[in-house]
């Protein structure tokens, strides 16, 4: 779509489960300047629901069928991660600029054969899900490090917890599904890439499914020096909450305080929680997909984290899914960034 088109971008919308529905309500009702033009869904149920949520949609049983219907000017990927590959490649082929849900792909052989593949065209084609970036309290912590005015930075400590998992959560999980994202965003708020991952085990929760031993806390060390704390705990209970703090030369900086309605009641004071992240990234989500349809609009195609992040998240899950059975850090060792990225 050229910079001067005033048309709506079409968007095709692959894999209509929790986050897919997610993207086609946002596009429907939130996003300015594009419609979702086609569904592609296999599942008969999910499809029907689906077109019903985005009038004037069409749906597809596959992603080739809707290229060829020429159907859609660009997509969005919200299937698992497992089959995003066979979604990627035919996109990339067809040239069509793409936002895939994390992770690009779920290992870093099959990330770099995508990486390799996106370099075929003539600039980079694939943005990257990872929403926290534009979560504004991120950005916020991100300029103060850059910036410099309380010194250089030394340490950052994550929290991600969840109240509660489903049953198809499993250990690996706890670094490929939700780590998977401070591998992503503590390296974009430091300026570094990751050197290594090690794993501890704490106290084990008593309230956990049997088949998890956690919480876990991942040590994550920068190629700048700065190391990284995450507490991930899938079985607190309370609700869904994601925290960070930078520690500085002169003073810390916080993100992720609950807000909102404050309450004294009973003798006792309150805020309420989130309890998914679906509402504590709401606003996040909205602004990543309205930059992205916004670049696909003027002709830049991506407006954060591209393929080559996704490849080296990739290569530290891997390292962090080896940390969960391995005493001491796994290095995490990176092909050379192609210029194609710089």
């Amino acid at each position: 779509m050229s910079s001067t088109s005033t048309q709506d971008l079409r968007v095709g919308v692959v894999g209509a489960g929790q986050m897919g529905a997610d993207h086609i309500r946002r596009i429907t009702r939130t996003i300015s300047g594009a419609v979702v033009s086609a569904i592609v869904e296999p599942d008969p149920g999910r499809a029907e629901a689906a077109v019903a949520a985005a009038p004037g949609a069409r749906p597809f049983a596959s992603i080739k069928d809707a290229l060829a219907a020429d159907a859609l000017d660009a997509v969005i990927i919200a299937t698992p991660g497992p089959f995003h590959e066979p979604v990627l490649v035919p996109a990339l082929e067809a040239g069509m600029p793409i936002l895939c849900e994390k992770p690009l792909t779920p290992d870093s052989a099959s990330a770099l054969r995508i990486v390799e593949l996106e370099q075929e065209l003539d600039r980079p084609h694939i943005q990257l899900g990872f929403m926290r970036r534009f979560d504004e309290e991120y950005r916020a912590l991100r300029e103060l490090i850059a910036g410099g005015d309380a010194g250089e930075l030394l340490m950052l400590r994550g929290v991600h917890r969840n109240p509660s998992v489903p049953e198809n959560y499993t250990q690996s999980m706890l670094i490929t599904d939700s780590v998977v994202h401070e591998f992503d965003v503590m390296p974009w708020l430091a300026g570094s890439p990751v050197r290594s991952v090690e794993v501890k085990y704490p106290r084990r929760n008593g309230l956990a499914p049997v088949r998890l031993r956690e919480p876990i806390l991942v040590l994550i060390e920068l190629e700048n020096g700065v190391l990284v704390d995450v507490e991930m705990n899938v079985s607190v209970q309370f609700g869904y909450q994601v925290g960070t703090e930078a520690v500085l030369e002169s003073g810390i900086a916080r993100i992720g305080e609950p807000s909102g309605l404050q309450r004294w009641s009973n003798a006792a004071f309150s805020i309420a929680e989130h309890t998914t992240y679906t509402t504590r990234f709401a606003r996040a989500y909205d602004a990543q997909v309205q930059a992205w349809v916004d670049a696909v609009r003027n002709g830049s195609l991506v407006a954060g984290p591209n393929a080559w992040d996704g490849y080296l998240v990739a290569l530290a899950c891997e390292a962090g899914v080896r940390a969960l059975e391995t005493a001491g850090p796994v290095a995490v060792e990176s092909a050379t960034r192609p210029d194609f990225y710089a």
